[in-house]
C-alpha cells in the first residue's frame, strides 16, 4: 500500500461521519491524484482554476473538484461548467460573476461564503456586517444560479491553540446566527481545518475539512 493510501485511508476512518474531507491536490500530480482516486477518494480541492481544468480534463468523471483558493471574478469562467463547490466566495461581486457563468451554463452552482476569521492581514473574506448586508441585499435575492451551502473561513497561522479555538468558535457562531435568516435554512457546511488544526475544527463544528500535506506529504 501506498504512503498516500495509507495517510489517506488513516485519515478517512478516524473521521466522525458528519464531515467530508476534501484532499487538497494543488501542485501534485495527476498520478499522485490517481492513487487517491483509486483508495475511494472523489473530492479533491485545487487554488487555481488553470490547474483544477487541466486536471479535470484528464481525470474521472465522477471527482467533485472544489475550488478552494481565492477567486479572480475573470478566471470564472473558465471553471463553471464543472466546479462543484467554490469555498471562497468574498465579494458580491464574485457571487454576481459565478451566478451569470452558471446561468451560461445551465446549472446551479454551490458555493460557500467565506468569513474573515483571522488575526492576519493577507486572508480573504467577508466580516460578520458585510455577510449580513450581502445576505439581506436585492441583489443577492436575485441570483437564481448559485446555492449558498455554508461558511467557511481559515484560521491564523499560529501554534496558540486557544487562538485557533477562539477563531473556529467565531465562525460557528456566525454560522448558526445566519441559519436563523429567511431562506438560510438549508445550509449545512462549515468549511473550516486544515492538515495543521483539523481536529480542534471538527470539536469546534467543522462540517468540511481541507487536507493536503497529511495526505500527499510536504509540498
Amino acid at each position: 500500500m501506498s504512503a498516500i493510501t495509507q495517510n489517506l485511508l488513516q485519515i478517512k476512518n478516524n473521521l466522525p461521519e458528519h464531515v467530508t474531507l476534501v484532499t487538497v491536490s494543488k501542485t501534485k500530480p495527476v498520478p499522485d491524484l490517481m492513487e487517491a482516486y483509486e483508495a475511494g477518494q472523489r473530492i479533491f480541492g485545487e487554488n487555481k482554476i488553470q490547474e483544477m481544468a487541466d486536471k479535470h480534463e484528464q481525470m474521472p468523471k465522477d471527482i467533485q473538484w472544489h475550488m478552494i483558493g481565492h477567486v479572480q471574478s475573470n478566471k470564472v469562467k473558465f471553471m463553471a461548467p464543472f466546479v462543484s463547490l467554490i469555498h471562497g466566495v468574498d465579494s458580491l461581486k464574485l457571487l454576481q460573476e459565478i451566478n451569470k457563468q452558471a446561468l451560461k451554463n445551465n446549472r446551479i452552482i454551490d458555493c460557500l461564503l467565506q468569513i474573515y476569521i483571522a488575526e492576519e492581514e493577507s486572508k480573504f473574506g467577508l466580516d460578520e456586517n458585510e455577510l449580513n448586508e450581502l445576505l439581506s441585499s436585492a441583489e443577492f435575492k436575485e441570483m437564481k444560479n448559485i446555492r449558498i451551502l455554508g461558511l467557511m473561513g481559515m484560521a491564523t497561522f499560529t501554534e496558540d491553540q486557544n487562538q485557533i479555538k477562539k477563531e473556529f468558535t467565531h465562525l460557528k457562531s456566525i454560522f448558526d446566527s445566519i441559519k436563523e435568516k429567511e431562506g438560510m435554512q438549508n445550509i449545512s457546511t462549515i468549511s473550516m481545518g486544515m492538515s495543521g488544526d483539523y481536529k480542534l475544527a471538527i470539536e469546534c463544528g467543522s462540517t468540511m475539512v481541507r487536507i493536503g500535506s497529511s495526505i500527499f506529504g510536504g509540498r
